[in-house]
């Protein structure tokens, strides 16, 4: 089968090939190729009626949902771009993605379980959302507001129809969504893919990953937000398989969803898994599973990985970024279980090329040879939205992505991922810096200074904080907490925020380090005393 380099393309494909088949279960209903087909033709209509165009961006804050997927693909349709915008998110995160990307329109849901959105939008600047010239809202019911940041709004139609239209030209390098990703500083970068090379990307992890065999079929866990559920999603899409819908994760009605519907391909964190299966019983508990990759985002892995293979439940490390889209590599499951659990893999590019550079020296190192992994590929990110600076930084001379990640080579051409160059920490699945934490901290009154690591809480990796006070004042633990939750999404508030009078500290050629080490040592030795 021919590669294909734009989304209406595969779309069309699939229509051709699987007209009538499930493409994607949401809730308990069935949507096929065709029916979808049409959601996204109507979808088109609606956008342009909006005014959106080749070359725009459309800010969307929604759940999981069949409208999500829709929007996609009619944005790639007439050449524009989705900016993802995750439903955590709070005033700060939301104003900060809107002003980078200079997004022309927000779309989103007023109200979904615990989310108030308008409530979290009230906080944001108007000045930030000067390039939003209306604010679209899903299943509104006839009952919006007349105006959220100040502008008008309008009602989401995906059901009037509207007639078929050809792609807008060159749509295959048209920029086609926008990830945010932490870096060095307090706010995120702002990821850039065109359609050529998420369509690719999907193709072959598509052919790689076993998803066109028969049978086969997605849980959607993930947020399409994040690009680990976005590329799990769309490999199976590219395959012309079905998807099963998750709104948010739950780890119970996860469970049920993979033996209900049959599911064979599940994609999330080691604690996405832990919970999943502490809700299922005996051997073999999912008999239709093939692949659970799994990405490790707190310790003890490598005894969950072998306990899970011995229920035959198929837990299968992998590696992936917003730079490089997720789901790069996943380990071979004909390796022994300490090493098809580790971080890294086989990439499912064939043309992907991974090398290791020393540290220290710089030098390129042989296969076992630790150091910082440098990826090119033709599925890598093409920059950072106006930020150059950080984009020469992330990408060289060669066209190879610095990845900030440490790891080494196996003479196979696979790799194993060991850890991050940096101080960035994993939490909820979510790459944060922990910059941004600690700068919501100093902002609170009282606060000199603040360091925040990450620890293993009942299981979940969480921030922790250890704080300094201003000459003469006393910090709160509980009012410091409740501060930072009302600027910051709830995976990033810290668990604990202890008063120190300083940081631990080593001398290096630069000056003082602080040590990052010796701080979570004492986070765990606070949480034990605790305990």
């Amino acid at each position: 089968m021919s590669i294909l380099s734009d989304m209406p393309a595969l779309l069309a494909r699939n229509v051709a090939l699987h007209g009538d088949a499930i493409a994607f279960i949401d809730d308990e209903r069935e949507i096929s190729y065709r029916e979808f087909d049409g959601m996204v033709r109507n979808t088109v209509g609606w956008l342009q009626r909006q005014g959106i165009g080749e070359g725009d961006i459309v800010a969307v804050w929604l759940v999981n949902r069949i409208e999500w997927m829709a929007l996609y693909f009619g944005l790639a349709h007439i050449g524009a771009a989705m900016m993802t915008v995750n439903t955590r998110y709070r005033s700060h995160e939301v104003e900060y993605i809107l002003e980078r990307s200079r997004a022309k329109m927000l779309i989103l849901q007023l109200n979904f379980r615990k989310i108030d959105f308008p409530a979290v939008l009230r906080d944001v600047s108007h000045a930030a959302a000067a390039s939003v010239e209306r604010v679209a809202v899903v299943d509104g019911d006839g009952r919006l507001p007349a105006e959220i940041l100040g502008k008008p709004t309008v009602a989401f139609d995906m059901q009037t129809p509207a007639p078929a239209t050809a792609p807008a030209a060159a749509v295959a390098d048209a920029l086609s969504i926008l990830f945010t990703t932490s870096g060095t500083t307090s706010g995120p970068k702002l990821v850039m893919h065109p359609q050529r090379t998420v369509t690719l990307h999907s193709q072959n992890v598509a052919r790689a990953y076993g998803f066109e065999e028969a049978g086969a079929r997605l849980l959607a866990a993930l947020p399409f937000c994040g690009v680990f559920g976005f590329s799990s999603a769309f490999a199976t899409f590219a395959a012309g398989q079905p998807v099963v819908l998750m709104d948010t994760f739950d780890g119970p009605t996860a469970a049920q969803l993979i033996n209900r519907h049959q599911v064979t391909h599940v994609f999330g964190s080691d604690e996405m898994f832990r919970r999943i299966i502490e809700n299922v019983e005996g051997h073999d508990p999912f008999p239709s599973a093939r692949v659970f990759g799994f990405a490790t985002f707190h310790p003890g892995v490598v005894e969950f990985g072998k306990q899970a293979w011995s229920r035959r439940i198929p837990m299968t490390g992998l590696y992936g970024s917003s730079e490089v889209n997720a789901l790069f590599s996943l380990q071979q499951q004909h390796l022994p279980v300490t090493d098809r659990i580790e971080g890294g893999g086989m990439p499912a590019s064939k043309d992907a090329e991974i090398r290791i550079r020393d540290i220290d020296s710089g030098e390129i190192l042989p296969a076992g040879g630790s150091g910082t992994v440098e990826i090119r590929a033709a599925t890598n990110f093409i920059g950072y939205l106006n930020n150059p600076e950080a984009t020469a930084k992330a990408i060289d001379a060669e066209g190879f992505f610095r990845t900030g990640d440490v790891g080494f080579l196996r003479e196979d051409g696979s790799f194993v991922y060991q850890t991050r160059q940096g101080d960035a920490i994993r939490l909820a699945g979510y790459l944060v810096s922990p910059v941004e934490i600690e700068d919501a901290l100093k902002a609170q009154p009282g606060v000199a200074d603040v360091q925040v690591v990450a620890v293993d809480i009942a299981r979940q990796t969480r921030a922790v904080a250890f704080a300094i006070a201003l000459p003469g004042q006393q910090l709160d633990e509980r009012q410091l907490i409740a501060a930072t939750a009302t600027t910051l999404a709830a995976f990033k508030v810290p668990a604990h925020i202890w008063t120190v009078d300083k940081f631990p500290t080593t001398q290096s050629s630069n000056g003082n380090k602080i040590q990052r080490a010796k701080l979570r040592e004492m986070a765990i030795e606070r949480l034990a005393a605790e305990a």
